[in-house]
């Protein structure tokens, strides 16, 4: 039997499948892509399933990574959402954060709610912060409210009801009459997806997931049928922002969880690879069509953090996301990114996109402006005989486009091409130093994994720029992600809020809300027959000096907290706060809350070794072309086809390694191995 992943991404739709021969053992991965297909995304996954030559029978599973969450709230294509709240709060969600970016711009704007504010509405009654009721939920106005809701035209509605994370009772009871009153509408409560404090962030995070809850219940549902409709019979999971995956019912429930669910798996395939090649401390960089994304991973453990935020740039403060996400950076640097010229003629790259219609000017499809990969195939970096799998690009469109934007420079196409890709390298560095340098990381402990259909391209020279000494590009670099969802676990993230003092005193109150914590995962679990045994638990506290505004995640050690426990849970917390502010505090401690990790396996891909080489080098060897590196000038270089590399095989740069789905510059001075999976791992400066 078969098992399969599908990555739908901004430019294009991935596949991964995986077959095992029972007998030998021997595995069987096929790779695959096919056009993003907007608004109907699922024929782009129909698509690639179906280039690939499998028949949906013999699939038994299939994990699926989606855009389409994080593409209905940036395009506001959700729908009109109304917004129940507790009396006194219906402007929350307006008045937000002081956070304001753009400091000094006097006509700074917040960002306009999801919800407008006729259509925020209100009940009575009171919940305290401890949880204790100090005054009685009111319903008598209910029914007006959702019959004006009606008449209004909303279809969704979110209920947050203040310190409802500490006791859901009140919005419990507001669920129950809305759904006994309109069966119809969509709705979301706050205490289903977070737990924590913060009333405007558990708000915003309520609202957002009502707001696209009818068009990812749509989109899931429509998958579900069409991969059924062919003969598809096995289990479906949702890959999920935590780096898990979870069932389609679940996430129909909470499908805000996708919202960066294609990233996630990336992420969690490069610390899976770390682990899998000695490699615990990695820098992972996925350079796609549309977007760069990078992550700090330490100890083979991917940061999850319930901060994340959408559309936050220097200008906007954005919209906050409170829910278990990868910790990632994300910019709109990728292979489709645009050059274009400023007023004052100054060169940018991105964030616009061609996406994939019509996509670069070399695509043929129309496009009119020079992107990353034009400028790469200028430069030689790219084969234009061999492009998008071997197709011929059309470099007539290239240099026409090419010729507009180096005339608004006043510098000749190749200066230009070279401009577009230093600046693309240059936004990217920055970006890896948010996730690395910014929090008290040396980018030089660490190895860049970096994958995407444009990892390789650009992954040398970013390390070179930071010092780095060592990039791994993993096998099938250009669908890492897909790759990914077939390595991960079931998995759900709980975060609590429960204030407490860390001292010896509060050691039962903190392994009592950890026991709490976990019985209720797993009866969640048994409801939906996953058996306790195949559970285990990862526990972390959130911890702050008494008094301060905001939390350090450290883990938490196993087994019961007592007040040794306590005492050693001090130690991490200062050590990792001085680590990311430079000081620590001769102050008390506070226990905010806890974060609990729940993993059930359900069959995931173990990575084997490949065969060694049995051909010499010669025989991967494709020729030789004059290549521009942009930075260390043009260079006459060996050309590697990509499939026929085996294991133990090494080459020196300059070289260019190609695929049917990315490309890899070898650097002059750079020494470059195949390794036992397939990897290929380069030694900057030929060191070792």
């Amino acid at each position: 039997m078969i098992r399969a992943a599908t990555d739908v991404g901004g430019t294009f739709t991935d596949l991964v499948y995986f077959s095992t021969d029972p007998e030998t053992g021997r595995q069987t991965i096929v790779t695959g892509k096919a056009d993003t297909t907007p608004p109907d995304f699922e024929r782009g996954v129909m698509d690639v399933l179906h280039k690939s030559g499998v028949a949906l029978s013999q699939i038994e599973f299939v994990a699926h990574g989606t855009t389409i969450v994080i593409n209905a709230l940036t395009e506001r294509k959700g729908v009109k959402t109304g917004l129940i709240t507790t009396e006194g709060f219906r402007d929350s969600l307006e008045i937000a954060r002081g956070n304001r970016p753009d400091f000094f711009n006097l006509h700074y704007e917040k960002p306009a709610p999801f919800v407008p504010r006729h259509l925020r509405r209100e009940v009575p009654g009171r919940m305290g912060q401890t949880g204790s009721e100090r005054a009685p939920l009111v319903l008598d106005g209910l029914p007006e409210i959702l019959a004006d809701f009606r008449e209004q035209g909303v279809q969704a509605v979110a209920i947050c009801l203040l310190h409802s994370y500490a006791n859901p009772a009140h919005e419990l009871a507001v669920l129950e009459r809305v759904r006994e009153l309109e069966p119809e509408l969509a709705v979301a409560a706050s205490h289903q997806i977070s737990r924590e404090w913060r009333e405007y962030e558990r708000t915003s995070t309520t609202v957002l997931s009502a707001y696209i809850q009818p068009v990812a219940e749509r989109y899931l549902g429509r998958l579900a049928d069409r991969l059924t409709d062919e003969g598809f019979d096995g289990q479906l999971y949702i890959m999920q922002s935590n780096c898990g995956v979870d069932s389609v019912a679940k996430t129909k429930d909470i499908p805000i969880t996708m919202v960066e669910s294609g990233p996630s798996s990336g992420f969690w395939a490069a610390a899976q690879l770390g682990r899998l090649i000695g490699e615990p401390n990695v820098l992972a960089l996925d350079i796609g069509g549309t977007t760069a994304k990078c992550s700090l991973i330490e100890g083979g453990e991917v940061r999850i953090v319930s901060d994340y935020w959408i559309e936050r740039s220097r200008r906007s403060a954005g919209y906050p996301i409170q829910l278990p996400v990868v910790d990632l950076v994300e910019i709109g640097n990728g292979g489709g990114s645009i050059a274009w010229v400023d007023d004052f003629g100054k060169l940018h790259v991105g964030p616009q996109s061609a996406g994939a219609q019509p996509g670069p000017a070399s695509y043929g499809h129309g496009g009119a402006d020079v992107t990353t990969t034009d400028a790469n195939l200028v430069l030689g970096r790219i084969n234009a005989h061999n492009f998008r799998g071997g197709e011929e690009a059309d470099m007539g469109a290239v240099e026409h486009a090419l010729g507009r934007l180096a005339g608004g420079l006043g510098v000749d196409p190749e200066e230009a091409a070279r401009g577009v890709v230093r600046i693309a390298n240059n936004n990217m560095i920055n970006a890896l130093k948010l996730v690395s340098v910014n929090r008290g990381y040396d980018p030089r402990d660490f190895t860049l994994v970096a994958f995407g259909g444009g990892g390789g391209m650009h992954a040398v020279a970013l390390a070179a720029e930071l010092g780095m000494h060592r990039v791994v590009i993993p096998f099938a670099a250009d669908v890492f992600s897909a790759w990914g969802m077939l390595m991960s676990d079931l998995r759900r993230d709980y975060f609590v809020t429960r204030l407490l003092g860390l001292e010896p005193g509060s050691a039962s109150a903190i392994d009592d809300l950890l026991r709490e914590v976990t019985d209720g995962a797993l009866a969640q679990f048994e409801d939906e027959r996953v058996a306790a045994e195949r559970v285990r638990f990862i526990r972390y506290g959130k911890l702050r000096y008494e008094n301060q505004e905001h939390s350090v995640e450290v883990a938490l050690p196993d087994g019961p907290i007592d007040a040794a426990a306590v005492a050693e849970i001090a130690e991490t917390f200062h050590a990792a706060y001085e680590r990311e502010y430079t000081y620590r505090l001769d102050a008390p401690v506070e226990f905010v809350g806890t974060h609990v990790v729940a993993i059930a396996e359900v069959g995931k891909l173990t990575p084997a070794p490949l065969p060694p080489a049995t051909r010499p080098l010669d025989a991967a060897r494709a020729g030789r072309r004059r290549v521009d590196f942009a930075t260390e000038g043009v260079h006459e270089s060996d050309i590697y086809a990509g499939e026929r590399l085996e294991p133990g095989m090494r080459f020196d740069g300059p070289a260019i390694v190609e695929t049917k789905g990315s490309t890899i510059v070898v650097h002059p001075g750079n020494e470059a191995r195949v390794d036992d999976y397939g990897n290929v791992i380069i030694e900057l400066g030929g060191e070792s």
